[in-house]
């Protein structure tokens, strides 16, 4: 389930670096995360409206399936040009959702963190290739498991759609609280 259930809070994501981070640096983590709650909440509400209609979670993985990638970018085309918002995984299930040697990177210390228990959920801002990139994770639920969880613990309706839509699928097996993957703002540089 690509449910995006991050409860970011503006405010007590301001120090979100380490404590000597140029204020713009926090300036663009504070508009990157603008950005990528826009997506969250479309994608958030479409799920959540799924889920409660039909709580097995196969309305929700067949909008994931269909709509999630254009919702994204009807979402994307709002922003500034050259803004884009995006989520990947290490474990991919849409291979539109390309990951590169940045994100992994990023998502692999996520992961240890998590596992090393030193996890803080709060933005990563990372500066590649003339952008700004603003990281948020996105940590496991409970209602993720309905499509991201052990397999045998799907529904098999669940489980043929997801088949049937992507065949060479790997985000399932996570467990409440795994990394699931990440959403990221990029942000050009801005010109002087």
């Amino acid at each position: 389930m690509k449910k995006l259930a991050f409860t970011l809070s503006i405010a007590a994501t301001v120090s979100l670096m380490a404590v000597e981070a140029p204020a713009d640096k926090n300036a663009v983590a504070r508009e990157g995360l603008g950005y990528i709650k826009q997506l969250g909440k479309e994608l958030k509400g479409n799920l959540k409206k799924y889920l409660k209609q039909d709580p097995t979670g196969l309305q929700a993985a067949y909008f994931c399936s269909k709509s999630a990638q254009d919702l994204t970018k009807k979402v994307n085309a709002k922003f500034p040009e050259g803004v884009v918002v995006r989520r990947t995984a290490l474990k991919l299930r849409n291979p539109e959702n390309k990951v590169d040697a940045t994100d992994i990177k990023v998502m692999k210390e996520m992961d240890a963190a998590i596992k090393a228990g030193s996890f803080q959920k709060k933005p990563v801002v990372v500066e590649t290739d003339g952008k700004t990139r603003v990281y948020v994770p996105l940590l496991t639920q409970k209602a993720c498991l309905k499509c991201h969880g052990p397999v045998e613990k799907i529904d098999p309706k669940v489980a043929e759609l997801i088949k049937k839509k992507y065949p060479q699928d790997q985000a399932t097996g996570f467990k409440e609280g795994d990394l699931r993957g990440v959403i990221v703002a990029e942000i050009p540089a801005k010109k002087d």
